[in-house]
């Protein structure tokens, strides 16, 4: 028995038995005693995550391949979660606990399962997967870049970022239409911002949501005083910003609107 790979859940079954021992060795299974799969199909990844000093959870929304570990992870059994990984909460599982999470991840819910592990930033030190390469890169990349974004200055606004491998479509099936890449976040030390979080977050989001425009015009609904719009910094277009500029910039907005 094999699973059929959905397209419409943007599955494709990792082959190669050494890359998936790769990603499972990326996490350092330190400083946390849990971790969670996302998408794992027919397991591929997950009995080298069962070799791991860890304890392993899976979540996968497909129930055929839920059946099919079931069947052939009989010691994973209760911690199977046929569930949605975006809707589902984690904590009916974790409770507060700290985790990771790592997977061969759906492509088309990849940016998705990132920003909830930003969001669930203060129990995820640690996060590994493979993502299509040029969203890993874009993660990764750093500021004067044209695909530094969004993705880039919220990761690392938390997390360091680390571009471990490029996998290509052969190994995988069915084959991708792009090659894949793996990467690496380990959660900062501190990762609180000295800053607003909801103020950065909606400063970044919609900064690049006009990414040619200086940010003295993407940031116009903000409602500056003029005097901040004279500040040289708003002659800046978001890609030329690292992340402590963006931390700067909202501690401005903040101020000018006291």
């Amino acid at each position: 028995m094999s699973v059929k790979a959905k397209k419409h859940l943007g599955q494709h079954f990792l082959t190669d038995e050494s890359i998936a021992q790769k990603i499972a060795d990326a996490l350092t299974y330190s400083g946390y005693s849990k971790t969670i799969e996302v998408g794992p199909g027919m397991g591929v990844l997950t009995k080298y995550i069962l070799e791991k000093p860890t304890e392993t959870f899976v979540v996968e929304i497909d129930t055929e391949s839920v059946e099919y570990l079931q069947t052939h992870y009989l010691n994973l059994a209760n911690n199977i979660i046929s569930k949605d990984f975006l809707k589902y909460d984690l904590n009916e599982i974790f409770k507060g606990e700290q985790f990771a999470i790592i997977g061969n991840f759906p492509y088309n819910i990849s940016s998705q399962i990132l920003f909830k592990a930003i969001e669930m930033r203060t129990q995820v030190p640690e996060f590994a997967g493979m993502f299509q390469k040029e969203v890993a890169l874009r993660i990764c990349e750093k500021k004067g870049s044209k695909v530094y974004g969004i993705l880039s200055v919220l990761t690392q606004a938390f997390f360091d970022t680390e571009y471990l491998f490029t996998v290509p479509p052969e190994v995988f099936n069915p084959p991708p239409k792009v090659d894949s890449g793996v990467l690496r976040l380990t959660r900062k030390e501190n990762f609180t911002l000295p800053c607003d979080e909801k103020l950065f977050f909606r400063v970044v989001k919609t900064a690049f949501q006009q990414r040619r425009k200086t940010l003295r015009n993407s940031l116009k609904t903000f409602a500056f005083s003029d005097s901040l719009k004279e500040d040289v910094i708003f002659d800046l277009r978001p890609e030329q910003l690292s992340v402590e500029q963006f931390i700067e910039i909202t501690q401005k907005i903040d101020a000018d609107g006291v």
